[in-house]
């Protein structure tokens, strides 16, 4: 009995021994904590820890924090921080106050230090604010089995030499800024269950190599720029979960492994009829392929599908009746078939007035139910006789047609020809020199007729009509002082900070009034004057019109020298809360989606703004910078353009009438390339967020392209093709054609664009006018 005890204590006291010196980290490991504490510049996670004698391995785990330890080495870390990535859109490489780490941090020094935790086999570093390349080194972690880094600011391409990882199981990167194509060698990584890249700008076609990975069960590389088509995927036994939702995949839906739960292809480019061996995936939960160009008849055996929940085909061109007959499965809570070319009766196991727990969705088609808003048939079978038509259309009608063209183009080319000759020997602008030599009273509209200043839309006849509730009373302009600005956005503290462009850094400030202002540092040109520059802004700041941000006030910082050199010029800014254009044009963009009718809604209001600046004000403002990003729309969805004019204070403008050019040479040039960069937004509201990166070549040549059913579904956004009529498309591509015309000459005005942009809305069913 007392060798039993005996046996007994000794056993529990080497056991206790045992745990102690687990519980214990080398003072080598210990130290890289600390260091990685430092890399990451003391979050207030990671408070406690203290120093070396902190008993790391003790630590309770949090939702924040959790470190696991074993023989003496760290082999689990999770830190959880709070700068989440998911809130920034504009990362362009750099460090962004309080979103990153800061300029000193160097993603090379973190891994080579985190490389040391030999023994991690789990590492989970999540919105940390880590930002730059992920180094090759990140390798050296051989035992790594779970890998998650998402929600930071990585970017470039994913290292290759990751493929040595053959222990890695889970390998997440959401919420990144990689921006390289995704790799092919993922295939190489035995042991990977999952594989989660959303949310990045990975690009170039969909790696067959993932064909190859056969113990895949999670696959998630949606909201990127991947093009292409898609292998054959039925080899991947495994799969359980699909999203690719949101890239620009096209040509065929895939073929799917049969034990698939979770299907996610909408927000894509995939064309054909929807695979009939999608009805044969019995364990299927939920298939989303709405917002592409699929055609024909839906599967009648898909609504079949026994453990199917979640049906989403809507915003596709699938035509034809569903059979009276269908069946629908007993899990089947939800259908969306909307906004398609479906026609004849709605089958009863759709029909949510006999099942109350089924949610059904078949508005936007042609089927024979009263209301619910659906189109005549005509609109269902538009799409036949336009294709029958393209391919048999009369050749005698064509000859006449092309000849009464021919003729109307050469008359105008005629009458573009004579008003050339008129301009270049008979100018009628005044030079903005000779504008400024008079003196412009504080308070006063010079340049602006009153009826200009009240009604801003009537200087263009008939096309301006508009409602009063277009007019806005805004306050004047008026000077404030540099202590304004610095209280109202807490000494242009970098948490007000909005962001940089090609004018400035810009503040958003709160004065004391309450009102919310957007403030813009504009750096000058030293050469002018301050009574030189005071007439430019003055002549700015009067301009007002409704779908033109305000101009509250500007303040000119004098630096105190012999000179009195102009330092900084600030604008203060009418505050609109509600982002830009290009945000609300993409499903990976931070905003709203807008659909086509609401999109030409925006480009009506910026026309109407650029015209009112042409010609509604002595002497015109012509050079905008137009772009998307410069077009902001405010709570009520109005668009109002920003940037205008600035121009006029750049060095540019005093760079007119140099090297043998004169000043009318110059102001036509800008009137040009106004239109031809309105004919650039019109591009991007047609194809998406892309169009600004690409060259001009491959512009010209997607253009080109739209004008082919082929080419719309390969090239334009899939929001715009799933709410646009066809009408109301075909007048924007052509007269996008003529914006970005390389011919000068014959490029429209801006009252012939406003006069189109207004046909293709009338042409569009459901478009609240701007």
């Amino acid at each position: 009995m007392e060798f039993c005890t005996l046996f007994l204590l000794i056993s529990c006291l080497s056991w206790s021994l045992f745990v102690l010196c687990d519980s214990q980290l080398q003072t080598s490991q210990s130290q890289v904590l600390l260091q990685l504490k430092k890399h990451l510049e003391y979050p207030k996670q990671l408070e406690i820890w203290y120093d070396r004698k902190t008993e790391f391995c003790s630590l309770p785990p949090s939702a924040n924090l959790n470190i696991t330890c074993e023989f003496n080495s760290v082999t689990e870390l999770n830190i959880m921080g709070d700068k989440p990535a998911t809130k920034v859109s504009d990362f362009a490489g750099f460090p962004i106050p309080n979103k990153t780490l800061s300029h000193s941090f160097s993603m090379d020094s973190f891994v080579t230090t985190l490389s040391r935790l030999s023994s991690l086999k789990t590492l989970s570093l999540i919105s940390l604010g880590i930002w730059g390349p992920l180094p090759d080194k990140i390798h050296r972690l051989s035992s790594l089995e779970y890998l998650d880094l998402s929600s930071n600011f990585l970017f470039g391409s994913i290292p290759p030499k990751m493929f040595t990882l053959l222990k890695l199981q889970t390998f997440v990167l959401d919420d990144n800024v990689f921006n390289d194509t995704v790799p092919s060698w993922l295939n190489s990584l035995p042991n990977l269950t999952t594989l989660r890249m959303k949310k990045n700008r990975l690009k170039g076609p969909f790696p067959s190599s993932i064909e190859g990975i056969k113990t895949l069960v999670d696959l998630d590389l949606s909201s990127n720029e991947i093009s292409g088509d898609l292998p054959d995927l039925s080899s991947l036994t495994n799969l359980k979960l699909l999203d690719l939702r949101g890239n620009k995949l096209g040509s065929h839906l895939p073929t799917l492994p049969k034990g698939l739960l979770m299907v996610f292809l909408n927000n894509n480019s995939f064309m054909g009829e929807i695979p009939t061996q999608y009805g044969q995936l019995n364990q299927l939960q939920h298939i989303d392929v709405s917002f592409n160009m699929l055609t024909g008849k839906p599967p009648p055996e898909l609504f079949s599908l026994p453990s199917l929940a979640h049906l989403n085909l809507a915003s596709n061109t699938l035509k034809g009746s569903l059979s009276d007959n269908l069946n629908c499965g007993r899990n089947l809570e939800f259908v969306d078939i909307s906004n398609n070319r479906l026609m004849g009766s709605l089958p009863s196991c759709l029909n949510s007035e006999t099942r109350d727990n089924r949610v059904i969705k078949f508005s936007g088609n042609c089927l024979s139910i009263a209301g619910h808003h659906q189109h005549p048939e005509s609109y269902c079978r538009e799409f036949k006789v336009h294709v029958y038509k393209s391919n048999n259309g009369g050749k005698g009608i064509g000859v006449s047609v092309g000849l009464i063209v021919g003729i109307a183009v050469l008359i105008v080319l005629l009458a573009i020809g004579l008003l050339i000759v008129c301009r270049r020997y008979c100018p009628r602008l005044i030079s903005e020199q000779h504008l400024l030599q008079k003196s412009v009273p504080e308070n006063s509209t010079a340049g602006l007729s009153s009826e200009i200043l009240t009604n801003p839309n009537c200087s263009s006849g008939h096309v301006f009509e508009s409602s009063k509730s277009e007019v806005q009373i805004l306050p004047s302009c008026r000077s404030f002082s540099l202590e304004e600005l610095k209280e109202a956005t807490n000494n242009f503290d970098s948490s007000a900070f909005l962001g940089e462009g090609s004018y400035g850094k810009i503040y958003k400030g709160l004065l004391k009034n309450g009102t919310q202002v957007a403030i813009r540092c504009l750096p000058t040109s030293k050469k002018y004057s301050i009574r030189n520059l005071k007439l430019r802004l003055d002549m700015l700041a009067k301009i007002r019109h409704p779908h033109l941000v305000c101009i509250l006030g500007h303040c000119i910082e004098v630096e105190q020298d012999d000179h009195c050199s102009i330092n900084r010029v600030f604008f203060v800014l009418e505050y609109i809360p509600n982002g830009n254009f290009r945000s609300h044009l993409s499903d990976n963009s931070p905003g709203e989606v807008l659909s086509w009718p609401e999109r030409l809604a925006v480009l009506i209001c910026v026309c109407k703004a650029v015209h009112f600046l042409h010609t509604g004000v002595i002497p015109g403002f012509f050079h905008n910078r137009l772009k998307t990003t410069n077009i902001l729309i405010n709570e009520h969805r109005l668009a109002k353009l920003g940037d205008y004019g600035l121009s006029i204070i750049s060095e540019e403008t005093g760079n007119y009438g140099t090297k043998g050019q004169e000043p009318k040479s110059w102001q036509m040039t800008r009137l040009d390339d106004d239109v031809y960069s309105f004919g650039l937004i019109l591009l991007e509201s047609m194809l998406g967020p892309s169009v600004p990166a690409k060259t001009e070549a491959t512009l010209r040549g997607e253009l080109a392209s739209l004008s082919k059913q082929e080419g719309r579904v390969r090239l334009m956004d899939p929001v715009v093709l799933a709410t646009c009529s066809e009408e109301s498309i075909t007048v924007v591509i052509s007269l996008t054609n003529k914006c970005i015309c390389p011919e000068l000459w014959s490029r429209p005005t801006f009252d012939d664009i406003l006069w189109n942009l207004q046909h293709a809305a009338h042409l569009q069913p459901n478009i609240s006018h701007a």
